[in-house]
C-alpha cells in the first residue's frame, strides 16, 4: 500500500498530539518490509534494512538502503544479498559502531563496511538446544561490546569485538516474552529490552540480572507488541508498539506520554541524537520517515528562550561531540 494512502492521518495524528514536524521532515518510500532505521553519530548519513519477503526466509534477497544526511535515498540497495558475494537473508535490527554497519540476519550477525558495502565479517550463533535462533535487534555500549536479542529464544547475548567477536549468552529468561529491541541507558548503561510477546520493557545489568520497567497490569493494556527502544539526548525513553500504532515517550520522571498514534506498523525505531530526529520505518507500509522531536522543558536554562529547533521545526545547533550510545 502507498505511503500517500496514510500520510495525512500521520501528519494529521503528529500535529494534534505534539509530535513536531521539522522543515527537513523526510518521508522515505519505495522500500521493501522495512524493519531497522539508524544514523551515524554525524548525522551525514542513515541506513534501513529491508527484509524484502519472509522474515524468517534464507532467500538471500535482504538489502540496506542509504540515505543522506536529508533522508534522500542516495543507494536502496548499497547492500545487497547475493550480489558481490554477499550473504543477507532477512536483515533486521542495525546498529553503527565506528565505520561498520551490523546487521542481525536469522542466526548470524554481520559486519559491513559502511562506505563501501564490503562485507567485513560474520559471526555464527550457535542454536541452543531449546529453540531455532531468530535475531531481532542489536545495539552498541559505550564500552564497545555488542547485544543481540533472540525474540524467538527469549535470550540476549553479549558481543566481544575486542575478542574476535566471542560469543557469550548474558541472559536467557521467559520473563523476556520474546525480546525486539535493544538500547542502552545513556545514565546506567544497563541494558534496556521491549518485549513483543507481552508488551513488558525490561533492564538487564551487565551481569544478565533481570527486571521490569513497565508492563501491562491486571486491568491496564498500555502496550501490545512492542518492537523498537531508543534514547534521546536528555534520557528520554521512546518505544514503538508495532501492532497499535503507538510511540511512546517515557520522560526521566517515568510519565509516560504518546507523541505519535495512527501509525502504520511503526518497527525499531531509533534516535539520532546529533539532530535530535525519531527514525520510523513503516514495516507493512514498506516506507519509513524521519522527523524532529521537542526539546523537554527541563533542557533549558531558566530565562532561555526557546527557539524553533527546540519544537523539532529546524535543526539544533551542532555539538561539539555527539551524546549517548550508539543504537
Amino acid at each position: 500500500m502507498p505511503l500517500s494512502s496514510y500520510q495525512l492521518p500521520i501528519l494529521f495524528a503528529a500535529l494534534i498530539i505534539g509530535f513536531p514536524l521539522p522543515s527537513e521532515a523526510a518521508q522515505i518510500t519505495g522500500l521493501e518490509t522495512p524493519n531497522s532505521f539508524v544514523g551515524d553519530l554525524s548525522g551525514k548519513e542513515y541506513f534501513i534494512s529491508n527484509i524484502n519477503g519472509e522474515p524468517e526466509a534464507r532467500d538471500n534477497n535482504g538489502f540496506i538502503t542509504k540515505l543522506n544526511a536529508e533522508g534522500k535515498i542516495t543507494n536502496l540497495k548499497f547492500i545487497q544479498g547475493g550480489v558481490a558475494e554477499i550473504s543477507l537473508h532477512a536483515p533486521k535490527g542495525l546498529a553503527l559502531v565506528g565505520s561498520i554497519l551490523y546487521v542481525a540476519d536469522l542466526d548470524q550477525l554481520k559486519g559491513f563496511d559502511k562506505t563501501t558495502g564490503k562485507q567485513l565479517l560474520t559471526v555464527s550463533l550457535p542454536p541452543p538446544s531449546r529453540s531455532q535462533i531468530s535475531l531481532t535487534d542489536v545495539t552498541a555500549s559505550e564500552s564497545g561490546l555488542l547485544y543481540v536479542s533472540d525474540q524467538a529464544g527469549n535470550s540476549i547475548y553479549r558481543i566481544t569485538p575486542s575478542d574476535n567477536h566471542r560469543v557469550d549468552l548474558l541472559i536467557y529468561d521467559e520473563r523476556l516474552a520474546g525480546p525486539a529491541g535493544l538500547a542502552v541507558h545513556p545514565k546506567t548503561n544497563h541494558l534496556i529490552a521491549v518485549s513483543w510477546n507481552k508488551g513488558k520493557i525490561l533492564e538487564i545489568t551487565p551481569d544478565g540480572q533481570l527486571s521490569e520497567l513497565e508492563a501491562n497490569g491486571f486491568f491496564t493494556g498500555r502496550f501490545q507488541n512492542l518492537s523498537g527502544v531508543d534514547f534521546d539526548q536528555w534520557g528520554n525513553m521512546y518505544v514503538s508498539d508495532f501492532t497499535k500504532g503507538k510511540i511512546w515517550r517515557m520522560t526521566r520522571d517515568n510519565r509516560f506520554q504518546v507523541i505519535a498514534e495512527y501509525l502504520p506498523a511503526p518497527a525499531d525505531i531509533s534516535i539520532n541524537r546529533t539532530n535530535n530526529l525519531i527514525l520510523v520505518p513503516y514495516y507493512y507500509d514498506h516506507a519509513a520517515e524521519m522527523n524532529g522531536l521537542e526539546t523537554p522543558l527541563s533542557a533549558k536554562s531558566k530565562g532561555e528562550k526557546r527557539t524553533l529547533a527546540d519544537y523539532g521545526f529546524i535543526p539544533p545547533p551542532p555539538k561539539t561531540t555527539p551524546e549517548g550510545p550508539k543504537k
